[in-house]
């Protein structure tokens, strides 16, 4: 398994892209990370979701909206009835897919807010998921301006909804500007493909073509993390997959997620999960 970084190309004639397909059961074999938001609703099946720094598991549905570079994966146990295919549905977008200044408008005070959360991760459940999946269903079968107004309804619904959870911590939060994007982009795919070896602080900074001292305070000031404690935060989530997948004990999970300390990673772990890995694996595992 590994973290995969993702790059999507709109078609010239579309703003945004929605697409659904079956789900076959597996495991997953990858964090994916992107630079568009996504929603993804996921139906008729049961699994674990992974979201950022969070962990939990759902049954029969899960509707979720992400924010850019926020890295996730679903794994899929079985359905939950005989008669209907697990499926998903997914819709990439950028927040002004409707032009530069939608954001600014009075009316759109509260897309501001749902985009800003977006970093973080947002599950919606209640009527909130009933409206937007025929939303969604809706905006499968149409084209042009009036799936793009199906597509701004659907965000509006979830911009004034109540019922929602937010996932992730706060320090996913990373994304002001497109320059900044560009940068965290160079960071984040070299440390998703790279966290198996050592890291220099030295060597990251130049791939911004900044100074170790300058890139400290960039890295933090956009993660709200230092970038030790995102790269012991890429480890752990990859060993703990690794121990949910039940091919590895917690020693092959500790070296083969880029630790060379078995004391170390017990302590990162639990720093991390809130848990040992044996207590972790005893609560998730099937």
């Amino acid at each position: 398994m590994e973290y995969r970084y993702e790059n999507f190309n709109f078609p010239p004639n579309q703003s945004f892209t929605i697409r659904t397909e079956p789900l076959e059961l597996i495991k997953y074999t990858h964090m994916k990370c992107h630079l568009n938001f996504e929603i993804a609703l996921i139906e008729h099946c049961e699994g674990k979701r992974f979201i950022g720094d969070h962990t939990g598991d759902f049954k029969g549905s899960d509707l979720i909206l992400m924010g850019g570079y926020l890295p996730h994966c679903w794994q899929y146990y079985g359905s939950v009835n005989s008669y209907q295919q697990p499926r998903v549905t997914v819709v990439h977008f950028f927040p002004d897919f409707l032009g530069n200044d939608l954001l600014d408008k009075p009316e759109a005070r509260h897309l501001k807010e749902l985009f800003h959360n977006a970093s973080k991760g947002i599950r919606f459940t209640g009527s909130t998921f009933n409206t937007a999946k025929n939303l969604l269903e809706q905006m499968l079968v149409t084209k042009g301006l009036h799936r793009a107004s199906l597509m701004l309804h659907l965000l509006d619904v979830l911009a004034q909804s109540s019922e929602y959870s937010i996932l992730a911590t706060p320090g996913f939060n990373i994304v002001d500007n497109s320059a900044d994007a560009d940068k965290i982009n160079l960071i984040y795919d070299y440390i998703f493909k790279n966290f198996k070896e050592t890291i220099s602080l030295s060597h990251v900074a130049s791939l911004v073509n900044m100074n170790p001292a300058a890139f400290c305070r960039f890295f933090k000031a956009k993660t709200n993390r230092t970038l030790l404690d995102f790269i012991k935060e890429v480890r752990i989530g990859f060993a703990a997959k690794l121990l949910l997948e039940g091919t590895c004990n917690v020693s092959e999970a500790c070296y083969g997620s880029g630790h060379n300390n078995l004391s170390n990673f017990n302590k990162h772990f639990k720093e991390i999960k809130g848990q040992s890995p044996r207590s972790f694996v005893k609560e998730y595992a099937d």
